[in-house]
Order: structure tokens, then C-alpha cells, then sequence
């Protein structure tokens, strides 16, 4: 059984895994792309990171002391395509990541079973995380998938590239049985 310290490790490394997937996925885009809208019923990527950036800011500014829906934010606000440069959209997304890294890094092991409040529901801490946790990546998902399309001409794979998959088994079982998590070596490749 995970400790708490284990998984808060655990959480910070997957986090951090799905912000550089879609920052290896901005990379490959022009910054023209990042606001394209395919139609009415679809988000750019410029608005899915703006709606990113204000679910982080909300739900983790005073995340231990106030409710996760602050009376400052304008969620609808956020599907509105303001973005204007690419510096604009990284600026915001940086802004968000820093501020649920910064709330994460001051949580103590202890603290994974207190109460907070999301819209006045109360849930653990752990339970608040792993809300996120799924929130994120399926953003960052939609990102990818996007940016999938977007892409002229080869895309650089962000996981283990078509008709690699022996390889990079073949790599994996190389090595000693060991405890780590899955993001480690993923972390290291995509830097």
C-alpha cells in the first residue's frame, strides 16, 4: 500500500507528464494553428488551455481555506477565443501549472484527508487531486489529438511510436525488476 508521501510523488510526476505532452504538442504547431476552431461546437487549443488556466487558478489559489469555485472566475469567459499570440496563451498556461504546483508542493502527507469544498461539495483532498487528475489529461488528451491533426507534415510521437512497441518492450525488459513510477523514463525522454 502507497504511503502518502509515495503518493503525493506519484501525483506531481503524473501532473507534470501531461503538462509536457502538450507542450511537446504546442511545439510542433504553428502558432496560427493553435487557434484554429475546426467549428462551432469544438475548442481551439488557445481556448482549451484558457479554460485550463482558469479551472488551475480557481481550484488551487487558497485551495485548503476556500472553495474550488472562486467568485472571481468567469468559467464561461473562458471558451471565448482572446488569446492574441502564442507568448499570450504559454504566459497563461504557465501562470496556471505554476499555481497547482505550487499549492501540491505545500500540501503535507497529513493533509490528504482534510475537507475542501468544490461549488460547496465537500471532498478529501486525495479525492479533490484525483478530480483534477482525470480533468487534465482528458483536456490534455483533446490537446494532443488536436494538435494531431493540425500538424503539417511528420508528427513527432509523444508515447512509443507506431510499429515500436518491440523495441521499446525489448528496452524495458533489458533491464532489473524495479519500483518506479511509469513517468520516469517518459519525463526524461521528453525533455
Amino acid at each position: 500500500m502507497a504511503t502518502n508521501d509515495q503518493y503525493l510523488e506519484s501525483v506531481k510526476k503524473q501532473f507534470l507528464y501531461y503538462k509536457m505532452l502538450a507542450e511537446k504538442s504546442f511545439a510542433q504547431l504553428q502558432q496560427e494553428q493553435l487557434f484554429v476552431s475546426m467549428n462551432e461546437n469544438t475548442n481551439s487549443i488557445a481556448v482549451i488551455v484558457k479554460h485550463l488556466s482558469g479551472n488551475m487558478l480557481s481550484r488551487w489559489t487558497d485551495f485548503l481555506t476556500t472553495d474550488g469555485e472562486k467568485e472571481w472566475r468567469d468559467r464561461d469567459s473562458e471558451f471565448e477565443d482572446t488569446y492574441e499570440s502564442k507568448e499570450e496563451l504559454m504566459a497563461a498556461w504557465e501562470k496556471g501549472w505554476k499555481c497547482f504546483f505550487d499549492a501540491i508542493n505545500a500540501l503535507k502527507p497529513q493533509q490528504l484527508s482534510d475537507i475542501i469544498y468544490i461549488r460547496n461539495e465537500g471532498h478529501t483532498v486525495v479525492e479533490a487531486i484525483n478530480r483534477q487528475l482525470a480533468h487534465y489529461p482528458y483536456h490534455v488528451g483533446q490537446i494532443v489529438f488536436y494538435a494531431k491533426l493540425l500538424k503539417e507534415g511528420e508528427w513527432e510521437s509523444l508515447s512509443i511510436p507506431k510499429n515500436k512497441s518491440g523495441n521499446y518492450n525489448a528496452g524495458k525488459f533489458s533491464r532489473e525488476k524495479s519500483i518506479r513510477n511509469f513517468t520516469d523514463d517518459e519525463l526524461e525522454r521528453l525533455k
